[in-house]
């Protein structure tokens, strides 16, 4: 079968092709599949980060109906990132099913700019539309420094990438990274039971609907959950949110540029650089992800232009986040595990996924509902799917030439990469804080440094025998 065919018929058979329609009753349960996958961990980053951060030249914080803003704002923009990637504009997009998302990577050093009252949130602002800019840039002259990514340095960032995802499936497995109840029976039997329906229907469903394995153990997992909190078992679904969303912001709400409210971005050059070799990190995380939908979607090597436009879109989009006061986008790893793993990679599938979340975004208790699934419920689902990418990433590394250049690149990048997230302090002490803010919690930037160093360093061809 090509995936990668031109069809103007409507048909479900599409759902397994990049191109032509699919039924829109087909494509929606699919399309909401992706955005269940990745609706908290999209919100998680915006809560986490602008509720510390100070309002500039002040001791102030944001107030709660403008971090409720902020959700809205995060859904729209990974909404039009991920339209971007589906369907470019220009050279702005890859044409592959690649979900866009707000990045954890950014935590550390947008938390230091944004605790900073000297720059605040309005500083944060300004970095992130500025290294948007820079990054988009990087990526539309990827043609220049491609070769440099050789197949070793891409094959150990996509295996970094599943490692480094697999404690945050644990963690909301648990009930979700700092819960108070944290490791509770009910939170273990709920992701358990989760993780059974899905590998269930995995096998019990017919057709493309076997496909929809995730979608239907997320919805039995909500289910019991909530019959768990109706009957006074545990307390794992909160409806609050909802009520309180609507007291705050209303029904219907449309979302608000950063330039017409009283938080305008503040550009500051030192702001800039701390966040900039950040996007670069961003970029080859990016790299990584797109090449794992090529490689284990697709069946073959990613093409130029496509790197080219999914980079694009990974800075530019972050740029337009930005403008609408919120944090960078990433290329949802999550995602690209559900793309592998079901092998449903039709775009317009998955643009009603991006239009799901754009409509979230102008009704914003209906994100709040979203936002309401329990976190080991999505802990059930997640742990599969990170598993897929970095079984991926393996694939791609049996390709390469196994020889000593090949295992010292691989042995030590994943030894100092994956190894200084696991220091019991700061390996990174005497240097600058951004140093150690980039690697010591970054799985994928340290193998991404050290890989590449390595391959661009190490001769090629062993010079002497031993």
């Amino acid at each position: 079968m090509d995936k990668e065919k031109n069809t103007e018929a409507v048909s479900e058979e599409n759902i397994y092709c990049l191109n032509g329609r699919v039924p829109v009753k087909k494509a929606i349960p699919f399309g909401l599949q992706h955005v269940l996958a990745m609706f908290v961990s999209n919100l998680a980053p915006v809560l986490i980060v602008c509720s510390a951060a100070f309002v500039r030249g002040s001791e102030n914080h944001l107030s709660p109906a403008e971090i409720t803003q902020l959700l809205q704002c995060a859904m729209f923009a990974a909404g039009i990132g991920t339209c971007l990637q589906l369907y470019p504009v220009w050279k702005i997009g890859s044409r592959l099913p690649i979900v866009m998302g707000v990045s954890f990577t950014f935590l550390g050093s947008l938390l230091m700019i944004c605790t900073n009252p000297e720059l605040g949130y309005e500083g944060m602002v300004g970095a992130v539309i500025a290294g948007g800019i820079f990054e988009g840039l990087v990526g539309m002259s990827a043609k220049y420094w491609k070769r440099f990514l050789t197949p070793v340095v891409s094959a150990c960032v996509v295996i970094a990438i599943g490692l480094s995802l697999l404690s945050v499936g644990m963690d909301s497995w648990g009930g979700g990274n700092g819960a108070e109840d944290f490791g509770a029976w009910y939170h273990l039997l709920v992701g358990f039971f989760t993780l059974v329906v899905c590998l269930a229907a995995r096998y019990l469903l017919k057709g493309v609907y076997k496909n929809l394995n995730v979608l239907v153990g997320l919805v039995c997992g909500y289910l019991l959950s909530i019959v768990f909190t109706v009957a006074g078992i545990a307390p794992m679904v909160d409806f609050s949110g909802i009520t309180k969303t609507i007291e705050q912001v209303g029904v219907f709400s449309l979302p608000k540029l950063v330039f017409f409210t009283s938080h305008k971005p503040v550009f500051d050059l030192g702001a800039f650089f701390t966040i900039a070799i950040v996007f670069l990190v961003s970029a080859a995380e990016t790299t990584g992800a797109t090449t794992a939908v090529c490689t284990g979607a697709l069946g073959r090597d990613i093409k130029m232009e496509e790197l080219q436009g999914s980079l694009a879109v990974d800075g530019f989009s972050s740029a337009i986040s930005g403008c609408f006061g919120c944090l960078p986008l990433t290329s949802f790893s999550q995602n690209i595990g559900l793309v592998t793993m079901t092998g449903v990679i039709n775009r317009f599938t998955i643009l009603m996924g991006a239009l799901i979340l754009i409509l979230a975004s102008l009704f914003p208790p209906l994100g709040a509902f979203f936002n309401s699934l329990p976190q080991a419920v999505l802990g059930g689902c997640t742990v599969m799917m990170f598993g897929s990418i970095m079984y991926e990433g393996i694939k791609m590394l049996k390709e390469c030439v196994f020889d000593d250049r090949t295992m010292i690149i691989v042995s030590l990048a994943f030894c100092i990469g994956v190894g200084l997230t696991q220091t019991s302090g700061n390996f990174f002490s005497a240097f600058p804080k951004e140093v150690g803010d980039i690697f010591n919690g970054n799985a994928v930037a340290g193998v991404f440094v050290v890989s590449l160093i390595l391959s661009l360093c190490l001769p090629k061809k062993k010079t002497t025998d031993l």
